[in-house]
C-alpha cells in the first residue's frame, strides 16, 4: 500500500491459509452507525484492486461460467439429456455444488471465479470447508446469491461468513 503498511490480502497461499477480514469500528467514536463510503470498507477492504469486494457484475460471470461448464459436464459425462425433466434435470445442479464443494474449499476459487480474477476468503473465523458447505447450499437456491447487503456480500456468503473479493 503507499502508506507503507501491508495490506492484509497479500501473501497468497490456500484457502486455508487465507487471512480472516475483520470489522473496524470506524473513525467515528460515538458508537452510532457508520457511514460507508464503498462497499466493504466497514470489513477493512480496499476500495478497489486485489482484495476489493467482488462487483455484482463480475460475479454474475463468474456464476455463469460455472453453471455452463456444469451444463456441459451433466451433458456429455452424465449423459444426461438436454431439456430433460424429472430428477435428471438437477444433475447440472448437483455437479454446481460438487465443483463449488471441491474447488473453493480447497483452492479458493471456481473455474468461473478464476476466469475473472475472483476469490473465497473466510469473512469470520471458523472451519472453511464447513462455510463452504453452508456457502454452497445456500447458492444453490439461488435466492441468497441475487441478494446482498451494503458491503454488497450475497446472503449466501454473508451467512456462511465468506466474502468474494478481487484476486
Amino acid at each position: 500500500m503507499r502508506d507503507g503498511t501491508t495490506d492484509k490480502w497479500n501473501g497468497g497461499g490456500t484457502a486455508y491459509s487465507a487471512p480472516v477480514v475483520t470489522s473496524s469500528p470506524g473513525p467515528a467514536s460515538d458508537g452510532g452507525p457508520q457511514e460507508q463510503g464503498y462497499a466493504g470498507q466497514r470489513l477493512g477492504l480496499p476500495a478497489a484492486g486485489p482484495g476489493s469486494v467482488a462487483t455484482f457484475g463480475r460475479r454474475a460471470v463468474a456464476v455463469f461460467v460455472d453453471w455452463m461448464l456444469c451444463q456441459l459436464i451433466a451433458i456429455g459425462v452424465l449423459g444426461v439429456p438436454i431439456g430433460s425433466g424429472g430428477a435428471a434435470s438437477f444433475a447440472p445442479l448437483g455437479v454446481f455444488a460438487v465443483e463449488n464443494l471441491l474447488l473453493v474449499s480447497t483452492l479458493g476459487t471456481t473455474v468461473g471465479h478464476r476466469l475473472v480474477g475472483l476469490r473465497v476468503r473466510p469473512l469470520r473465523p471458523g472451519f472453511f470447508p464447513l462455510q463452504v458447505l453452508v456457502r454452497t447450499g445456500l447458492l444453490c437456491l439461488f435466492v441468497p446469491a441475487v441478494l446482498s447487503d451494503s458491503d454488497g456480500i450475497g446472503l449466501h456468503d454473508r451467512v456462511a461468513g465468506t466474502v468474494i473479493v478481487r484476486g
